[in-house]
């Protein structure tokens, strides 16, 4: 017998259905990888994962994991400051660190819970934190919680506008701490945050600096070191916070990279942290082996970029306009999100997976299929994904 929130939710999912924004889930049936094998439809080309890297299912990074399995077991089977801190976290962490150039990092079980730890343990009631209108889901609710825990003050500034930022910065100057925080890679648009004049604003008004870098740790600089490499500032931000999930070998968590002295407080006060298993060990050690991976490969950085750069072209080349940019997350703008999702399912069809994205993921009227590019596409997996694309473009009159 249904109750009455089981008849709401019903009703609610029925007018998802109706509206053609009702997300079904597609079954992968194999590694991740520039093509994968999917449950019903055999293999497809991928265009939808964050696996910049191709490193999720690189041979070294699969070994390794299976290694820690067999050394540290299935899982920590505790918090970790009571016993399920294992040596590999350690090894992680300092790895992490030496990768985004700070002094010490700490991990969580995803970026998700970092970015909730940060705000809600490192501020008070005398604090502030201001916030990109475009910040990932993890950063808004992070702000959220931490005003509800800790009473500190919040305010958004309008996307990348600077003059908005200085001027709320200006009026925040009486707080003791003010935390800005960002986005380095704003996922739906693959836009990069401006963060040289960031810097600046923030060192005038002695202001900290959070950038989530999840979708530029891997991808952005010479040697994939994220969005700071990118504009020659390694070192000069204040905290970092980033996920393994993604270009770092794709399997689960985060971190958390700052000063010793703040990795060593969250560590002491982090609730995330404190009441969460840690990182499964297996998981610890693939990540591991991925930024080792990259610290000696930075060619498969250099390919990312050149497959992205060449996607982008050619699909302008087309007839399409993707939104401008230097980053693998290459949008394709259709407006309303029934027409993303529908594009979307036709693209599957001719054999290419590439979601589409709508309300209230991206706002009214900007829906759109992101497409995301990796070092491991070849350039004949490219070239049949523009193919699909040229042919579902013209049964829509797009081009």
């Amino acid at each position: 017998m249904k109750n009455s929130l089981d008849r709401r939710i019903a009703g609610e999912l029925e007018q998802f259905r109706k509206d053609g924004v009702y997300k079904r889930l597609n079954y992968l049936d194999g590694p991740q990888g520039p093509r994968v094998r999917m449950e019903g439809r055999g293999e497809v080309i991928i265009l939808s994962s964050n696996n910049y890297l191709g490193l999720s299912d690189d041979p070294v990074v699969v070994a390794a994991g299976k290694a820690a399995l067999d050394r540290f077991g299935a899982g920590t089977a505790s918090v970790r400051f009571i016993c399920g801190t294992f040596t590999v976290h350690r090894a992680l962490e300092e790895a992490c660190a030496r990768l985004v150039g700070t002094q010490a990092s700490l991990s969580f079980v995803s970026c998700w819970n970092a970015n909730e730890a940060a705000p809600g343990t490192l501020l008070g009631e005398n604090d502030i934190v201001i916030s990109d209108q475009l910040n990932h889901a993890s950063i808004i609710d992070g702000v959220r919680l931490a005003k509800a825990i800790t009473r500190c003050q919040t305010a958004v500034y309008r996307h990348a506008d600077l003059a908005d930022l200085e001027e709320k910065l200006r009026a925040a100057a009486d707080r003791r701490t003010r935390l800005v925080v960002t986005d380095g890679v704003f996922s739906m648009e693959g836009a990069i945050a401006k963060l040289p004049e960031l810097v600046t604003l923030c060192r005038k008004y002695d202001a900290i600096l959070m950038v989530d870098d999840s979708h530029a740790t891997g991808v952005l600089g010479t040697h994939g070191r994220g969005t700071a490499e990118h504009f020659g500032l390694v070192g000069e931000i204040d905290i970092i916070t980033s996920t393994l999930g993604k270009a770092l070998g794709g399997a689960a968590g985060g971190f958390v990279a700052a000063s010793a002295e703040v990795c060593d407080y969250l560590t002491q006060r982090a609730r995330p942290q404190l009441f969460s298993n840690a990182l499964p060990p297996t998981v610890a050690a693939s990540a591991l082996a991925s930024i080792e991976v990259l610290e000696a490969s930075p060619d498969r950085v250099a390919r990312l970029r050149d497959n992205a750069r060449y996607f982008r072209e050619q699909l302008i080349a087309l007839g399409f306009r993707p939104l401008p940019g230097e980053t693998p997350i290459i949008p394709v703008i259709l407006g309303e999100t029934a027409a993303a999702i529908r594009m979307s399912e036709m693209l599957l069809e001719e054999g290419v997976f590439v979601t589409g994205f709508g309300f209230p993921v991206v706002p009214q009227g900007q829906a759109r299929v992101r497409c995301q590019i990796s070092s491991a596409h070849t350039r004949q997996d490219l070239d049949e994904a523009l193919a699909a694309f040229r042919k579902v473009g013209r049964r829509l009159s797009l081009i």
